[in-house]
């Protein structure tokens, strides 16, 4: 049979098979999976790469150097006592202190309030770095992290711009400082370095900004204060209003629960704390140039110069400059003045100028520089004007030098005729009579009697310059030997009226010379700066006190004495009002119109010397028609009673020596004592001879350079400090130049002997 044979069983249907190449479709899971697979390759790759670039940034950045402004530390200027300050010179106000003067619950209210991780973190926060990042992506503003490494480390070392790159190389310093400095050492730089408002970086600073003490005395509510204000020092003043004060409390509030929190304080002292801002003191925010305290600080500024101190050192070493000036003799100068001077003249054209004087040492206590220094930086305690009768004193020492002696008597007719055929006149033209002794002459301020004096002296006009230069005042050439700058007396020259007074004085220099007198013929040179240390307290500079033997003890008391018959008997009798024996001379200087441009009184006790002028405008306008009565007697030796009243306060009476009476051989004939009339009643004699007319190349011009506004007509000339540049800037600019000491001149020998 033929056909097909089927097999035994069932039929099998084939599957289909698979087609070669073609995977099946991935189901939701296996999607999921490989992106995720995917991301953490890539994530890896970029953690990798990040890493990578880490440690390469950690290692290429070095710590910069600090930023210079936050390495500097305030210079203070203090009185003669070494405590209270007069000023400072800064560019930021800063001053370091450690950490142990820093109380406890002052670093525990900061961390509060800036970084409540602080002594645990690494210096990084990082979620506040993602937080930072969100919203600076959100937004147009930039927002830090802030832990206070990281504070820290921007302000010491970066700048202040906010972008990435500062915010990178910022958290790798953070890391950096994080393990080379201790979590103490970061808060105590934080913490002298941060600003805190008012002008204050640091807390030292800021402790007397806010507080007016210093941070170790902080309390806690004080110390919770100053921590909140860091946030945002104009927001959290309590001085710009109440909206800020009120910011302030709950910023203080939150400060507080912080501390209560991390177990500083308890909740119950938290809370009480709370209740009500510490009491902040009235602190005027006036200039710390203002007043007489900006004159003080530039004639300190310049003095430092000269001692060799840099700009830089000065104005952030943190020296610590203690003066000569003493607080009570600087408010005697200033309370004298306003007591003293006339009302209804305005302190723009009418100027006083005040020095004193410790005679045998040369300290200059206390001056008046005139007007307030924010209104004009010319200093007439310094700049000071002619000198008039003033110099006369000189005159006395040069002829007891000569054989001359109290008793001798010269001519006081006038006018007096000159060999060159001019002529000198007394005031209002008074003869004295052919006849009158020295101390006569001295106290009725004879001009005739002092020009015979002269004339009857070889070389007379020279030996009077000699005995003004043994005494204190510089010639007529620029010298270096004091405060760093020319020292002149413009207009001294060798004339035969040199005694009368043409030449242009520095109240200091004045009073300095006639501090000679008091400390019985001892000179020294006037000085202003006692001691400079740095901040840790080494001394840097230590001034010595050199004098010399520049009159003779004997020629000394009797030009005292005739000074003293000045006050008792003469044109100085407004300064017996001191109640204690006192000498002095007055002085009125005319310019060669005839104008009366300065008036003077110069006078001392045994324990000071104080120089007191008036003069106008920019040093050289009339003072009669203006200031009347304008005579030295009148208002000038009010002033040095009112100043010398406040400088004697407390202290002892003290005499001075008797006359000796030392004579010699005279010069010249003529001068024979005769019998004195006995002494007149005391009454007050309201007025002085004015000088003699000097020539014009005898008249001087003040001795600083005014303001644009106040630029004399004649060249300036140079006083005490020199010839200053015609700019109002308070920050004087000079060259330092390496400090130099007076060489002690011999002892005058003279054919003095007692009578």
């Amino acid at each position: 049979m033929s056909g097909t044979r089927r097999a035994a069983g069932p039929a099998v249907k084939k599957k289909p098979g698979k087609k070669p190449g073609k995977k099946p479709p991935r189901t939701r899971k296996q999607k999921t999976l490989r992106v995720l697979k995917w991301v953490g390759i890539t994530g890896l790759v970029m953690a990798l790469i990040a890493a990578a670039g880490f440690v390469f940034l950690y290692r290429s950045i070095e710590i910069p150097d600090p930023n210079k402004d936050f390495e500097t530390q305030t210079t203070k200027v203090f009185y003669a006592d070494g405590k209270d300050e007069i000023g400072s010179f800064a560019v930021q106000n800063r001053e370091v202190i450690g950490i142990k003067e820093m109380p406890e619950n002052l670093q525990n209210a900061v961390v509060a309030a800036e970084n409540r991780s602080f002594w645990t973190d690494k210096g990084l926060d990082p979620k506040g770095m993602i937080r930072a990042f969100l919203n600076n992506a959100a937004s147009d503003t930039t927002q830090g992290a802030s832990t206070i490494t990281q504070q820290y480390v921007k302000i010491l070392y970066l700048s202040q711009e906010r972008t990435y790159k500062r915010k990178v190389k910022e958290a790798i310093l953070s890391l950096k400082i994080q393990r080379s400095m201790s979590k103490t050492e970061i808060l105590q730089g934080y913490l002298n370095t941060i600003y805190f408002g008012r002008g204050a970086y640091g807390v030292q600073a800021a402790s007397e900004a806010y507080f007016a003490k210093d941070a170790e005395d902080l309390s806690l509510r004080e110390s919770a204060v100053l921590a909140s204000v860091i946030n945002n020092p104009t927001r959290f003043d309590p001085a710009n209003g109440k909206d800020s004060k009120a910011a302030l409390k709950a910023r203080y509030g939150y400060v507080l629960d912080g501390m209560a929190e991390a177990g500083n304080i308890t909740a119950e002292e938290a809370e009480q704390a709370a209740k009500k801002l510490p009491k902040l003191p009235r602190i005027e925010a006036e200039s710390r140039y203002a007043g007489q305290k900006g004159h003080v600080l530039t004639m300190v500024r310049k003095e430092l110069l000269r001692l060799g101190f840099k700009e830089n050192e000065i104005d952030g070493g943190g020296l610590r400059v203690t003066t000569t000036f003493t607080e009570k003799a600087m408010d005697a100068a200033a309370e004298g003045v306003a007591e003293a001077r006339p009302d209804g003249l305005s302190d723009k054209e009418l100027h006083v100028g005040v020095a004193s004087v410790e005679p045998g040492t040369g300290a200059v206590r206390g001056i008046f520089g005139g007007q307030d220094y924010l209104k004009s930086q010319l200093n007439w305690a310094v700049s000071g004007g002619q000198a008039g009768s003033t110099l006369k004193p000189f005159a006395l020492v040069a002829a007891i030098r000569d054989g001359y002696s109290l008793k001798d008597t010269f001519d006081g007719n006038s006018p007096y005729y000159l060999p060159d055929g001019g002529d000198v006149e007394n005031q209002g033209n008074e003869s004295f009579g052919s006849a009158v002794s020295m101390i006569k002459a001295t106290e009725d301020s004879i001009n005739t009697a002092f020009i015979d004096m002269t004339l009857g002296m070889e070389n007379g006009p020279q030996k009077i310059i000699q005995a003004m230069n043994d005494m204190g005042l510089p010639g007529k050439e620029a010298t270096q030997d004091l405060l760093g700058f020319p020292m002149t007396t413009p207009g001294l020259e060798p004339v035969t009226g040199v005694a009368l007074g043409s030449a242009t004085v520095s109240p200091i220099n004045m009073a300095n010379a006639y501090a000679t007198l008091a400390a019985n013929g001892e000179a020294a040179q006037p000085y202003i700066i006692e001691k400079v240390t740095n901040a840790n307290g080494e001394r840097l500079y230590s001034h010595k006190v050199d004098s010399r033997d520049a009159v003779e003890p004997d020629i000394a008391a009797d030009v005292t004495y005739a000074l003293q018959q000045v006050v008792e008997y003469g044109s100085g009798y407004a300064a017996q009002e001191l109640g204690r024996p006192a000498a002095g001379k007055t002085g009125t200087s005319t310019n060669s119109d005839g104008d009366v441009v300065s008036s003077w009184f110069s006078g001392f006790t045994p324990q000071l010397a104080t120089s007191v002028v008036y003069v106008r405008g920019k040093g050289a306008e009339p003072l009669d028609g203006y200031l009347e009565p304008f005579f030295g007697g009148t208002y000038p030796a009010q002033t040095w009673t009112a100043v010398m009243k406040r400088d004697m306060e407390g202290l002892d009476v003290e005499e001075f020596p008797e006359p000796a009476y030392v004579d010699g051989e005279a010069p010249s004939p003529g001068h024979s004592p005769t019998t004195a009339p006995p002494k007149p009643t005391k009454t007050p004699k309201p007025s002085e001879t004015p000088s003699d007319t000097p020539t014009p190349s005898e008249t001087p011009t003040p001795s600083e350079t005014p303001t644009p506004s106040e630029t004399p007509t004649e060249s300036p000339s140079c006083g005490l400090l020199g010839c200053e540049s015609p700019t109002d800037d308070p920050t004087p600019t000079g060259t330092a130049t390496p400090s130099g000491g007076a060489t002690k001149s011999p002892r005058p020998r003279g054919r003095a002997r007692r009578r």
